[in-house]
């Protein structure tokens, strides 16, 4: 299946070896992908547009909802349709991105774990393992919208002022016939939520390099204590029987990997967790916020998607678990959650905020408790919405 738009394999940045070879993870990850559902060239053309023309209406609709001036006549980013190579090869080249100054540190660091020998058999081992992860993904990702591909694109000369937004048609397709309804509500029922993360980046135009710091530190701090691995590793097999971390009181388990994190590390984890469930429940926010004026046929999409989910056989929820796709989905609920309190408490106005600067982020413990944030960043003051 060809979508309309192809994410070249030469705009992948230059391969850092010694942790992952980038330009083979992509390419293995295209080769393993299935195709996708079959259709004539017309039929797909027609589709491809269709989701091109929905998400460029779904704008005006997260600002109607959102009351964010960043949505009004929104040109900050890419619209992509892609297919399920093109979304590996993307996210192959973000993951790159992402992990790149950490590698540099690491490179100056130990200059030796980087020679010709270990680079070619480490970074080969981990490609594959990279790709077998991003086959997996690219099967079941909806769209995705990437705040980082900007930085991609001026590695590799292509001039996007900002994000890319993609949508991954062969997945939205398969879905639609799944669940049997109506494709033109379900593709913008789709585009809604990725427009709302091309909007909350608009909103908050300091929160990339923010996130991409956070990222950076996490990476680096991770990699310089590799040699420290087995013995964390040991300590955090005989602390998993339900010990919480930390005093006072109980945290979200973070589960092997986070076990093996120092305090410093987890603080960062938790920070992340709680700006991916605010961004997350935000946009779940904007898609129930949506009714049938705007999609006739909401109420059986939302059904029919939430039974879908719970359907899951098994292995795939087992692929998931391991993946930490489940945490992906308690982001989604608890930022939910976290959005709806506040908004309740104090209106829309009043959390719109939360996008004026890092400090007003929640943290991991506020999304559980909205009223903690209503108190730290709006004060005992704040109107009652």
């Amino acid at each position: 299946m060809t979508a309309a738009h192809r994410i070249p394999e030469s705009s992948t940045p230059s391969a850092a070896p010694g942790i992952v070879r980038w330009d083979l993870a992509a390419a293995a990850a295209a080769r393993i992908t299935p195709p996708g559902p079959k259709m004539s060239a017309g039929a797909m053309q027609v589709a491809v547009a269709s989701m091109r023309r929905h998400a460029e209406a779904s704008v005006d609709h997260v600002h109607r909802i959102t009351g964010l001036e960043a949505a009004r006549d929104l040109r900050d980013s890419t619209v992509l349709v892609v297919d399920r190579a093109g979304w590996a090869r993307a996210n192959a080249q973000t993951f790159q991105l992402l992990m790149e100054p950490a590698v540099e540190a690491l490179r100056r660091r130990r200059p030796e774990q980087f020679g010709a020998a270990a680079t070619a058999l480490g970074g080969t081992a981990t490609a594959m393992e990279m790709a077998a992860v991003l086959g997996f993904l690219s099967s079941k990702v909806l769209g995705q919208y990437d705040p980082y591909a900007g930085l991609v694109s001026a590695l590799a000369a292509q001039r996007h002022p900002g994000g890319r937004l993609m949508l991954v048609a062969p997945n939205i397709l398969t879905v639609e016939r799944e669940l049997n309804v109506e494709p033109e509500d379900f593709r913008l029922w789709v585009c809604l939520h990725e427009q709302t993360h091309r909007v909350q980046f608009a909103a908050a135009p300091w929160l990339r390099a923010h996130m991409m710091e956070q990222i950076d530190e996490l990476a680096d701090s991770l990699m310089g204590q590799a040699e420290t691995l087995g013995a964390r590793l040991t300590e955090a097999v005989r602390s998993l029987p339900g010990r919480a971390i930390g005093r006072g009181e109980s945290q979200p388990s973070l589960g092997v990997v986070g076990l093996l994190m120092g305090r410093r590390e987890r603080e960062v984890l938790s920070h992340l967790t709680a700006v991916m469930s605010l961004l997350e429940g935000h946009a779940n926010f904007v898609m129930d916020g949506v009714d049938a004026s705007v999609v006739p046929t909401v109420r059986t999409i939302r059904r029919r998607f939430e039974r879908r989910s719970e359907l899951q056989g098994s292995l795939d929820r087992f692929v998931r678990r391991l993946l930490g796709m489940d945490a992906k989905m308690r982001q989604y609920s608890d930022g939910q959650r976290f959005v709806s309190g506040v908004v309740q408490a104090v209106g829309l106005e009043e959390f719109n905020r939360i996008w004026e600067a890092p400090e007003h982020l929640p943290t991991e413990a506020e999304i559980h408790a909205p009223e903690r944030w209503v108190e730290r960043v709006l004060g005992a003051g704040a109107p009652r919405g």
